[in-house]
């Protein structure tokens, strides 16, 4: 039990409330105001859901139904074209002798995010007619055991894109590691807001 000094406030306290007092105040350990409140052995709180979230999206990306034809060369960089595409296009591409006409960056965000904001980056790139896009996608290294999970997500969900050609890791200069240039189809029918004006 612990109490707080008498109130005396009320003027000074009569023999009896003083008896009283010390009487109920038998067994009562003072409460020492000097101690140090040792820090929590607790670990650091984790974002659990976060974890789960991106665990989920690596085992989907290395696991999940790709039918696509992958040419990795020259080790670890990625590289993805389409089959019947020329391997010429796909060296153009690596060597930057396309123009990325717009850019995307995914960092810090979440992977349902991140897939949003692609496909309405690859929608928005196919109405203006673009071709050559660069994605950054980072290279992991805030995330749980530096794995770049959004890098292997975004592989995984251009390779099945119909409207993505050929893909490969970006020169130094635009990214290297952390980023891909993507090449798109070539559309032959003008945009539907095209015909619309009309």
């Amino acid at each position: 039990m612990v109490c707080k000094d008498r109130d005396d406030s009320q003027g000074p306290a009569s023999p009896e409330d003083d008896r009283a007092w010390h009487e109920a105040l038998k067994g009562v350990t003072p409460m020492r105001h000097d101690r140090h409140v040792a820090a929590s052995s607790l670990p650091p709180a984790r974002a659990r859901l976060r974890e789960r979230d991106e665990c989920a999206a690596l085992d989907e990306s290395l696991h999940g139904p790709i039918d696509l034809d992958w040419r990795l060369e020259g080790g670890e960089e990625p590289r993805f074209a389409r089959p019947g595409v020329r391997a010429s296009v796909l060296r153009d591409l690596r060597r930057g002798r396309w123009f990325a006409e717009a850019a995307i960056d995914l960092h810090g965000l979440n992977r349902a995010e991140a897939l949003d904001a692609l496909k309405t980056f690859l929608a928005t790139a196919e109405r203006k007619r673009q071709r050559c896009l660069r994605v950054i996608h980072g290279k992991g290294l805030g995330s749980p055991g530096n794995e770049p999970v959004l890098k292997k997500l975004t592989l995984a969900w251009l390779a099945r894109q119909p409207a993505v050609l050929a893909f490969c890791q970006a020169r130094v200069v635009d990214g290297g590691s952390g980023a891909l240039i993507v090449l798109l189809r070539a559309q032959t029918a003008p945009p539907a807001d095209a015909c619309a004006d009309r």
